[in-house]
């Protein structure tokens, strides 16, 4: 009896170096900007080419402005890394999928929605959010840059098998309950470093019941918890997803000739995870973090707790609520919540009302097709009439690498992953949110749940 993940990992070897680690396969390799310029040279170095050019994937978004994208990048070190990458993949035969491009955006949004990223695959990227495509059920991680260019050079790497976690929810989740809601607490019930060494195979009702948007977010976020990678068992929502992706509706019957293998991947009945955690969706509210750290998250409402976590460099006091704290900043967009269905929330919610004046807001699509099918959907014209501005694709504030900076001592309420000491810029403060607390908070222009909002 077998998990998904040993499944795929035995698939997947190569060769066997020892107990512990095997040269695994790699399906696809997804590269960007900033870790890639590095593995290049080594490359070059050695006299080596990329091994199968045509399962990499790159594109350009870390150090990307989300405003005028079709000027020059002012700002030097990130116009060089761009510059280079157009170098490196013109000089290594990879397709970049540069700037105003039809598929440009974050490398953890357009390989999903591209329907490059398919279940049963193994996956890196030199960026540790990989785990996003885990929802595909994939086998999904991040890589150091020697390892990079070790994939470049061989479409393998050596690897470790990792112990495994069955994290199942169930249950009716409550009004206004997002999947990030869910994924932050997980993050706040097993801690940052709860999972360290595992793959989780996330199971239960809810997460069956979500949407491949809301997977992706729950599986992006799995590293946040220490964990090597996440990943959901495919299914009917997995196979509908891939079907109106750009490559797989253009291949239906390779499309058919590969579901019955898709149809497959799961775990045993009767297979042995290494450890299972079980949580009630009714312990789930609407969560934002008070800390300096994902796993720092509470019911927004509740009172802060009494360990620090961060809590004085928030500037916030113990004991006290976040409800009423004024806002300063409010990011909707990232590799976690910058997907169609996270834009859709957010204008649901600032539908016939107007931004807070106190807030400057930052609505940024994880991609160009986004971007386009919230013109096509009237998603801009909604958030226009709003007072907020549709931004072009990047990762924009999620990291300080952007001209997307969040000013120090301002507080910013962001549907990222990360809520570092200075992540959004030196000296920021951090919330992280789902992207319908985003849009409450928005109109608000003070740190609300849905029973404030609501009364406004």
């Amino acid at each position: 009896m077998k998990t998904l993940v040993q499944k795929i990992w035995d698939k997947h070897i190569v060769k066997p170096l020892d107990e512990k680690e095997s040269v695994i396969y790699i399906d696809r390799h997804y590269i960007h900007e900033v870790t890639s310029p590095q593995a290049f040279q080594l490359l070059r170095e050695k006299g080596l080419k990329v091994f199968r050019p045509e399962l990499t994937t790159a594109t350009v978004d870390h150090n990307i402005p989300t405003q005028n994208q079709e000027l020059p990048i002012e700002e030097k070190e990130s116009f060089i890394q761009v510059e280079q990458l157009r170098q490196n993949c013109k000089d290594f035969g990879i397709y970049l999928h540069d700037l105003g491009t039809q598929h440009q955006g974050i490398v953890h949004v357009i390989g999903p929605e591209m329907g490059l990223t398919i279940p049963g695959s193994t996956i890196v990227c030199g960026d540790s959010h990989t785990s996003t495509h885990g929802a595909f059920g994939t086998i999904a991680f991040g890589i150091g840059t020697s390892e990079v260019a070790t994939v470049f050079a061989s479409q393998t790497v050596i690897q470790s098998q990792p112990k495994t976690m069955k994290i199942d929810i169930s249950g009716k989740l409550g009004k206004f309950v997002s999947p990030k809601d869910v994924v932050l607490q997980v993050i706040a019930k097993i801690g940052t470093a709860g999972a360290t060494g595992y793959f989780i195979e996330f199971t239960g009702n809810v997460i069956q019941e979500m949407s491949m948007e809301g997977r992706m977010t729950v599986c992006n976020m799995s590293i946040e918890m220490g964990a090597r990678g996440g990943l959901i068992a495919p299914d009917e929502i997995t196979f509908d997803y891939l079907k109106n992706t750009h490559y797989w509706k253009n291949n239906l019957e390779e499309f058919s000739a590969k579901l019955e293998d898709w149809k497959l991947l799961k775990s045993d009945e009767n297979a042995v995870f290494d450890k299972t955690i079980e949580i009630k969706a009714d312990e789930i509210g609407q969560i934002m973090t008070y800390g300096t750290n994902p796993g720092t998250g509470i019911p927004i409402g509740s009172v802060i707790p009494t360990t620090d976590g961060g809590i004085e460099y928030m500037q916030f006091k113990k004991g006290e609520t976040m409800v009423g704290i004024p806002v300063d900043y409010v990011f909707l967009g990232s590799c976690t919540n910058g997907r169609i269905e996270d834009l859709r929330q957010f204008a649901e919610i600032v539908k016939g009302k107007k931004k807070a004046n106190n807030v400057t807001a930052w609505i940024v699509p994880g991609s160009k097709q986004v971007e386009e099918q919230c013109k096509t959907e009237g998603i801009d014209i909604v958030l226009k009439e709003a007072g907020f501005e549709l931004r072009q694709p990047g990762c924009s504030a999620c990291l300080a690498m952007n001209p997307d900076k969040v000013p120090s001592g301002k507080l910013c309420v962001s549907t990222s992953n990360r809520n570092f000491e200075g992540r959004q810029g030196k000296g920021s403060r951090t919330i992280l949110a789902s992207p319908i607390t985003a849009a409450m908070c928005a109109i608000a222009g003070e740190i609300v749940s849905h029973k404030e909002f609501e009364l406004l």
